[in-house]
This record gives structure tokens, C-alpha cells and sequence, in this order.
């Protein structure tokens, strides 16, 4: 959007970085939990587009001029859903559409070896806040007493409050010793059943009837699905 100290996509590939720019964050993506937008290849290609390819534009970018870091977002679907614990160090094969795109976008923020630019992922976990994100979609089911676990609940769900994704983003940016990769989850390990318990507890309605899941892979597509139903446990290991 125009406005003082903004740049468009086309500024940056016409004229770069401006000069005085210290530090680049990148979280540009499409919403995949969309409800509006149909689950169609053209749709995944915008998701895919919308994070590797400005990823790419600003890893381009950011190497003309004399920023200390570059912090890009990813996801923890990086990691294949099972019980093993992940952490920062953890290596994982692509497997599914997520996935592929997780490393796609990893991959785009690489810069130069030879670079001075201080590099930091931020793997996230699902966003959880009162505006938008997962807590936006499932509002008003639980608003009507319609709530409830997917499947057996059993399933872990890794999250982070939106204030803590922003906390940790500066502390990327402030802390000369911090690059690589950092898991974006809140220390806690739930899974889907507590959630859904206490969220229902806040907005004091009842969750008790198990939503099946292919219930809501018919409504929204699996894969995005599954970015709020995932079977992974992953923790938060930066020194």
C-alpha cells in the first residue's frame, strides 16, 4: 500500500533496498486458511509464489546493502507429523505439499556464503491471536456450541501467541548472536483435546462432540487441514 517510507515489490526490483536499511524482515504469504479461496492449483501456486518468490527478491536485495540481518518466517511443517521430538537440529525429507514448501521457502532466504549478513528462520508453530489466524476460523463454530476435538484430539499442536512470533523477530534482530534456525512455539506441548477444552472454557460454551476429520478434509482440503491438526511435537531449544 503507498504511503511515506514504503516500497512496492516493483521499487525493490528496480532500485533494491534503500540505503540506510539496518535489518529485513520478511513474513509476505496468501492466508492458507483462506476459506474464501478454493484449494485449486492456482491457489497453491500463490501460496507458493507469495513466500518463495518474494523471499527470493529480498535475499537478492539485501546482499547490496549494509543490513546486519535478515529474518525470514517458515513453518513447522518442515517436520513429518509423528510423535518424535523435533528440534532446531532436526533434519526432515519433503513428504507432502507443505513440506516441499517449507524447504522452498528456506531454501530462497539462503544468502552467499561469503556474506556478513547475520541469517535467522523462524520455523512457526500455528498462530494463535483474538484477530485473525486459526482463532478467526473457528470463532464462530465454537461461538454456536458446534466445537469440539479433531478426531481423538490426540494429535499435539505446536503454537505461539502472535506477540510472542513478534518478540521473537526483534530478539532476532537485537541479538548479534542469534542466526540459523529457531522452532516458533510456545513452550508448552498440548495437544488438540486441551486446546479445544480450553478454548471452549474461555468462551464458556461446550466442546464435547468430536469433529471428524473427514468431515473437515471435505470442507477445506487436507492440507489445509492440517495446518492446524498436525501430529508434531516440536520444542524450542535457542541457547
Amino acid at each position: 500500500m503507498p504511503g511515506p517510507n514504503r516500497i512496492s515489490w516493483h521499487d525493490l526490483e528496480c532500485y533494491g533496498l534503500p540505503e540506510n536499511t539496518t535489518a529485513v524482515i520478511n513474513v509476505a504469504g496468501q492466508n492458507i486458511l483462506d476459506p474464501k479461496q478454493r484449494w485449486s492449483e492456482g491457489f497453491k501456486q500463490n501460496v507458493i509464489n507469495s513466500r518463495v518468490e518474494t523471499t527470493k527478491s529480498l535475499a537478492k536485495a539485501i546482499i547490496y546493502t549494509k543490513a546486519d540481518a535478515f529474518v525470514t518466517i517458515s513453518g513447522v511443517s518442515y517436520y513429518k507429523p509423528n510423535d518424535k521430538e523435533y528440534t532446531e537440529e532436526s533434519k526432515c525429507e519433503k513428504y507432502d505439499f507443505l513440506s516441499k514448501l517449507c524447504h522452498e521457502w528456506e531454501a530462497a532466504a539462503q544468502l552467499p556464503k561469503d556474506s556478513n549478513i547475520r541469517q535467522t528462520t523462524i520455523r512457526s508453530g500455528v498462530v494463535l491471536g483474538k484477530t485473525g489466524g486459526m482463532i478467526k476460523q473457528i470463532y464462530l463454530p465454537f461461538f454456536f456450541g458446534l466445537g469440539g476435538p479433531i478426531a481423538n484430539g490426540n494429535q499435539y499442536m505446536p503454537w505461539i501467541h502472535i506477540s510472542d512470533l513478534v518478540n521473537l523477530f526483534l530478539f532476532s534482530i537485537e541479538n548479534k548472536t542469534v542466526h540459523g534456525i529457531l522452532n516458533g512455539v510456545a513452550p508448552q506441548i498440548i495437544t488438540n483435546k486441551e486446546f479445544t477444552k480450553a478454548f471452549a472454557s474461555v468462551m464458556q460454551r461446550p466442546a464435547f462432540i468430536p469433529v471428524p476429520r473427514i468431515f473437515l478434509n471435505s470442507i477445506f482440503n487436507k492440507e489445509r487441514v492440517k495446518v492446524s491438526t498436525q501430529y508434531i511435537f516440536v520444542i524450542f531449544c535457542c541457547n
